[in-house]
């Protein structure tokens, strides 16, 4: 009984940081905006290859609402508006680089797997 409890508590961690940045977007984003600085939302659109606006608006909107991400928008004509980490977002660098190296580490070890099998 005791196992199974701590089973289902271990899983609320990784069920809750796939609540917040979850998908294909969302971590894209937050690691752009990490690592590239503050963006606005047309250079994110460029930056992200597929994306719609439509997507790229709402998965702003979701960062923002759980304070990962940071909108300002300037009192000018027309309109500028920047997007950036917020402190609180910040604390996912190490999540963010840590999906990059394996990421890396993957893109290797499928490439040794098909070098196998030629």
């Amino acid at each position: 009984m005791e196992a199974k409890i701590r089973e289902e508590t271990s899983n609320q961690g990784i069920l809750a940081i796939l609540e917040v940045v979850g998908g294909k977007w969302k971590p894209l984003i937050l690691f752009l905006l990490l690592y590239r600085g503050t963006k606005r939302f047309g250079e994110l659109k460029r930056m992200l290859a597929g994306i719609t606006q439509g997507t790229l608006a709402n998965q702003l909107r979701e960062l923002e609402r759980d304070g990962l991400v940071e909108r300002r928008v300037y009192p000018e004509i027309p309109p500028k508006v920047e997007y950036h980490l917020t402190d609180y977002g910040k604390t996912l660098a190490p999540v963010l680089t840590a999906m990059c190296d394996w990421g890396f580490k993957h893109l290797d070890h499928m490439k040794g797997l098909r070098e196998e099998g030629d």
